[in-house]
């Protein structure tokens, strides 16, 4: 089973795009506060635990590294939401979701086809 990833630091968040030039790495973005992000975060792990991709997967906690969450958002071009799943690819954001998008079959699917 893959490991969720704390990102910490700005420059954890500059080595997660730079990873994804050899691999997808799958950056989600959580609100303990916030019982739909726990319901996505449910999503995630149950993805996690049957995942047989080479992606990577970080985590970011909203409450305690908003400024991490601003620059993701910033350096990949998409607008923050919480919960949010963003699958980065090559350097850039190749899908994103937020909400109730996130489902552990949408993440299947998307770990997947971006997988090569």
């Amino acid at each position: 089973m893959p490991r969720l990833k704390p990102v910490s630091h700005l420059s954890e968040l500059d080595a997660v795009i730079a990873e994804s030039l050899d691999r997808p790495v799958l950056l989600f973005k959580h609100s303990r506060h916030c019982g739909v992000s726990c319901e996505a975060l449910d999503e995630l792990h149950a993805h996690l635990e049957r995942s047989e991709t080479l992606a990577s997967y970080r985590l970011i906690t909203v409450q305690t590294h908003r400024p991490i969450s601003d620059a993701a958002a910033q350096r990949l071009g998409v607008r923050h939401e919480t919960p949010q799943a963003i699958l980065v690819r090559g350097g850039k954001a190749v899908w994103n979701a937020s909400h109730f998008r996130i489902t552990a079959n949408t993440l299947d699917e998307i770990t997947l086809r971006h997988a090569s």
